[in-house]
C-alpha cells in the first residue's frame, strides 16, 4: 500500500474527486447533529473526517489505515485544519485491530467505509468487523463503486479496466449478500444505487436506532 500511495497521496484527493462519487452523500446522512463517535476504516488522507468534522462541529472523529505515507498526509492535513484535538488516526488493518487500545474507544455511533471494500481481499471479513464496533443504536455506511447498471458497457469495461490497474474491485456481490450479512449481525440494513448505478451505498444499523 505505502508503495501505491507513496506518489499518488500527495495529489489523491484532487484526482479521486471527479470519480468518487456518494461520498458526500453519505456524510450528509450521518445524522451527527447532536454528537456522537465516528471511525472511517480505511480513511486515507483524512478528506472524509475533515468534511465529517467541518459538517458535525460536536462529533468525535476516528479513522484507520492501512498505509503509513497516506497517515502522513492525513496527519499534516489534520493539523493544517487545527482539527488535531478532534481527528485521531492510527495504522491499522482493516479486518483485525483493536479500536480501544488504539483510542480507547471500543464502539463508535457511526463506521464508514468509502471506497474501502473494493480494496480489501477479504472484504466480507472487513465489513463483518466494521459492523462488530458498532455502539447500540450505532450505523454502518457504506459507499462504494456500483454495477454500472444503467449506463453504456464501454463505459463499465473502461471503468473496470482502469480500476484493476490501481487493484480495485468493485464488490458486486454486496447487494446480493448484505441481507445474510445483517442476519447473521442482528441488524437491519439498506442498500441503494446512485447516479445510474455508478454508486453503492449500503447502510446496516443495529435495533434501536432512532
Amino acid at each position: 500500500m505505502d508503495e501505491i500511495y507513496r506518489v499518488q497521496r500527495h495529489f489523491y484527493d484532487l484526482t479521486r474527486k471527479p470519480y468518487l462519487l456518494g461520498r458526500d452523500v453519505l456524510i450528509r446522512e450521518l445524522d451527527l447533529a447532536g454528537g456522537g463517535s465516528v471511525l472511517e476504516i480505511g480513511c486515507g488522507t483524512a478528506r472524509n473526517l475533515l468534511c465529517i468534522a467541518q459538517r458535525y462541529p460536536q462529533a468525535r472523529c476516528f479513522g484507520v489505515d492501512l498505509s503509513s505515507v497516506m497517515l502522513a498526509t492525513a496527519r499534516a492535513s489534520i493539523a493544517r485544519e487545527n482539527q488535531s484535538g478532534r481527528i485521531r488516526v492510527a495504522q491499522a488493518d482493516a479486518t483485525n485491530f483493536d479500536p480501544a487500545a488504539l483510542f480507547g474507544t471500543a464502539r463508535f455511533d457511526r463506521v464508514i467505509l468509502s471506497y474501502t471494500l473494493s480494496m480489501i481481499p477479504d472484504w466480507e471479513l472487513a465489513l463483518h468487523s466494521a459492523a462488530g464496533l458498532l455502539a447500540p443504536g450505532g450505523s454502518l455506511h457504506v459507499a462504494d463503486f456500483g454495477d454500472q447498471s444503467g449506463l453504456p458497457g464501454w463505459f463499465r469495461r473502461l471503468l473496470f479496466g482502469w480500476l484493476r490497474i490501481f487493484s480495485v474491485t468493485p464488490r458486486l456481490e454486496l447487494r446480493d449478500r448484505l441481507p445474510a450479512m445483517a442476519q447473521i449481525l442482528g441488524c437491519e440494513f439498506r442498500f441503494r444505487s446512485l447516479y445510474r448505478g455508478y454508486v453503492a451505498l449500503a447502510e446496516m444499523w443495529v435495533p434501536g436506532r432512532a
